[in-house]
């Protein structure tokens, strides 16, 4: 039976700053059969796509992305912060409300022509998703879609990301 995973969202007025909503996934990633269901939900998506490895930036890229890639036997690749990878590295500039912030991925992480489906738990304004498609593409990744439990309609980080298949399973 498909849960409502919305009911697995824990909505928090106020934080981190007044005025904002967060929307949290710990009670969904807490309910064994929410959790389950939201990856199954992932994996099919990446399975019709003939995904070959899955990349995520950090942290929570990792709770959505790895799963997946374990469920179709597939490698995952992290996009971390500054000083997290201890290999050669290319780099990705995203900006932030105020200022700039990078990720990084090994040279390695991902093959030319590899089709790789991109996760994190939620889409905002897309700019931590789009500087991870720029470091798989600079890699000859080919990005073939894009996965995400929540998207904030509102912020639309989809119109960063257009051009890439999009599967958001909730929108607020």
């Amino acid at each position: 039976m498909a849960l409502d995973l919305t009911k697995y969202i824990a909505s928090i007025p106020d934080y981190p700053e007044k005025g904002i909503v967060f929307r949290d996934i710990s009670p969904l990633m807490a309910d064994g059969e929410a959790y389950k269901q939201a990856t199954a939900r992932i994996v099919q998506f990446a399975h019709d796509k003939k995904v070959e490895m899955i990349v995520g930036p950090e942290a929570r890229g990792f709770i959505v992305g790895c799963p997946v890639a374990y469920e179709l036997g597939v490698g995952f690749a992290p996009a971390r912060k500054k000083g997290k990878l201890p290999r050669e590295t290319v780099e990705a500039k995203y900006a932030l409300e105020y200022g700039t912030s990078a990720l990084y991925m090994h040279k390695d992480a991902v093959r030319p022509g590899q089709r790789v489906l991109v996760t994190d738990d939620l889409l905002a304004t897309g700019g931590t998703i789009g500087a991870t498609i720029d470091l798989v593409e600079q890699l000859g990744g080919i990005v073939v879609g894009c996965a995400f439990i929540i998207e904030l309609d509102a912020l639309n980080g989809r119109d960063k990301i257009k051009d890439y298949d999009i599967l958001s399973l909730m929108n607020y």
